[in-house]
């Protein structure tokens, strides 16, 4: 008689509890640098990627005869044969027939009980990735065969249904959980090494910052994370503040309220002109304790903030002139972004285009640059946030958000 499937590891729940200790494991092995040097989002992937299961998927349409061959049966116990002593085995000729149905996914959750289950668990064998099933019959009943054939995989379905149901609670759970594991752990590490201190960025916000549209009533200033240095091979960089970063790039849409209440004034500028209204904007909301310009731009397109000779927020300026102009600024931003956590934005002008056109394109080009890694949820609908690299470094990622917005035509 052949094992019971899902039973005699124990329960799932169990199984599925044992791999996050693994994980946990696995994430405070790593070597400090690694963890520290690595792509965060790159080492979640790796890790969910490594410990998700793929719930099996039974595939009947695909059985086949695996095995068939003639066997001795031991019909001693059966009430309906006339045999007198029955303390001892009497075997008659019968048929072992052993089917073979295909599946696809994780084999080993065969082994365990789901959190729904019965009495009663299918057999069967697990032999790679097929399921074996054996029938023995004394007399040849195709009918009778074929019913408990039918019988046997529709328990087995149900048995991976409520197998199903049980991963997917724990696939969405998955990430959030190795994302907070990593992030704890690399908290751990920085403290470890007494590396965490704040820095702030010498901006702060202008105490007479002009009211001429609507800005957040919390006062920030661009905060620059740094923790202190040490001699180990890490060397830590700071940042611009996710929530200042978000605050500059309200500054910039704010601007654009100023650009369609004033259409007038702006249908016959020119890139650099409007550049320079963004920057009155920004350096109206932010001033440099050294420098009298906390924004500034360099060459033709540059808005960017410098730290210590460094840029942590740099932002192109261009009129929508096609994909090859597109990814030009994609590849400007990249040479001016030389730390890990650096946020850039490309602010796109429409002229002369159909603005749903551009809109549309936005994306398909951004994914077909060479350093795209991932897309992250549109924050509106003229605007798009990505992932990107840079090109000697899959490790170091660079934040980009892409604003469009249509301008007056001359």
């Amino acid at each position: 008689m052949q094992d019971l499937l899902f039973h005699g590891h124990g329960d799932l729940r169990d199984y599925l509890t044992q791999i996050r200790f693994e994980i946990k494991k696995e994430i405070e092995e790593f070597d400090t640098n690694y963890l520290l040097n690595t792509s965060e989002e790159n080492l979640v992937r790796y890790v969910l990627e490594k410990y998700s299961l793929n719930p099996p998927i039974l595939m009947p349409d695909e059985k086949y005869i695996y095995s068939s061959n003639e066997i001795d049966i031991d019909v001693s116990q059966d009430p309906l044969r006339p045999i007198y002593d029955r303390s001892h085995p009497f075997y008659i000729k019968g048929i072992s027939i052993t089917i073979a149905i295909p599946f696809s996914g994780d084999g080993i959750l065969f082994r365990f009980r789901p959190s729904t289950f019965t009495f009663n668990p299918p057999r069967g064998e697990i032999v790679d990735q097929k399921v074996h099933l054996v029938y023995q019959q004394i007399v040849h009943n195709v009918d009778e065969l074929s019913k408990e054939i039918n019988s046997r995989i529709n328990n087995i379905k149900q048995y991976l249904e409520w197998v199903k149901k049980d991963i997917e609670i724990f696939g969405t759970e998955l990430e959030p959980f190795i994302r907070d594991t990593i992030k704890k752990r690399k908290e751990k590490k920085m403290k470890d090494l007494d590396l965490v201190s704040r820095l702030g960025i010498p901006i702060k916000r202008r105490e007479d910052a002009p009211m001429t549209y609507s800005i957040p009533d919390i006062k920030r200033k661009p905060k620059i994370e740094r923790p202190v240095s040490t001699e180990e091979p890490f060397t830590p960089e700071p940042a611009l503040d996710m929530t200042e970063y978000e605050n500059i790039l309200n500054i910039i849409r704010n601007m654009t309220l100023v650009i369609e209440r004033s259409p007038s004034a702006f249908k016959t500028m020119r890139e650099e002109d409007i550049r320079q209204h963004f920057l009155v904007q920004l350096n109206g909301q932010y001033e440099g304790s050294a420098t009298g310009e906390t924004f500034n731009y360099q060459g033709k397109t540059d808005i960017l903030i410098r730290y210590e000779g460094r840029n942590v927020f740099i932002a192109e300026c261009k009129f929508w002139k096609g994909a090859k102009s597109f990814l030009e600024a994609i590849d400007q931003l990249l040479s001016y972004s030389s730390w890990r956590d650096t946020k850039t934005a490309i602010i796109i002008f429409n002229r002369s285009k159909r603005f749903s056109d551009v809109l549309r394109k936005i994306p398909d080009i951004t994914r077909s640059h060479p350093c795209f890694k991932r897309e992250q949820r549109s924050l509106r609908e003229t605007e798009f946030r990505f992932i990107l690299h840079q090109p000697n470094d899959p490790n170091r990622e660079i934040i980009l958000t892409v604003l469009a917005f249509n301008v007056p035509t001359p």
